[in-house]
């Protein structure tokens, strides 16, 4: 490989990878706005136990 095409290779993987962080994030927080995902999320916690 070039140095040319590692230079642009290295924030457009960061990027990537922030971009797919974030959309974890959202996705997870999305789940916990939904109470029947919370209450299974609850009963398989306390399941544990």
């Amino acid at each position: 490989m070039s140095e040319r095409s590692s230079s642009w290779r290295a924030p457009v993987l960061r990027a990537v990878g922030w971009l797919l962080v974030v959309l974890v994030l959202a996705v997870v927080f999305g789940w916990y706005l939904e109470p029947d995902f919370m209450l299974t999320m609850a009963d398989q916690a306390w399941a544990c136990f």
